[in-house]
């Protein structure tokens, strides 16, 4: 079964994306905190991950996504950017487009949701 990390410090839009993406038949892996998400997610390894770049801090995200685009376990995985934070994505337009990482603006509506995952796990 194909499984996707949620990685946002916003736990009532954590368990909204869990219960949509686990309505299309994904489990979910849902991750609160971003200091602690690298670990879990070099762990457990999933098929996809859909990360908030404004977490506990405003860079913690970047950060994130900086470790895992370094790791090699984890450079492979396919990131979703879903953020509100427009003017953030387009200073880091740059890197994203390098790493090949989709941005996913918020807010989205469901399907628009789903084909970017559909979409990203066929490039995985």
């Amino acid at each position: 079964m194909t499984r996707i990390a949620i990685v946002n410090d916003d736990t009532v839009f954590l368990d909204m994306m869990g219960a949509v993406l686990r309505d299309r038949g994904w489990e979910t892996m849902e991750l609160r905190e971003g200091h602690t998400a690298f670990a879990a997610l070099k762990d457990d390894l999933p098929d996809l991950i859909i990360l908030d770049i404004r977490l506990e801090e405003p860079e913690t995200g970047w950060t994130l996504l900086e470790l895992l685009t370094l790791e090699r376990r984890t450079r492979s995985i396919p990131v979703i950017v879903c953020s509100a934070a427009l003017l953030d994505l387009r200073a880091h337009e740059d890197m994203l487009r390098r790493y090949g990482i989709r941005v996913l603006p918020k807010p989205f509506d469901i399907d628009t949701l789903y084909q970017c995952v559909d979409e990203s796990l066929l490039r995985a």
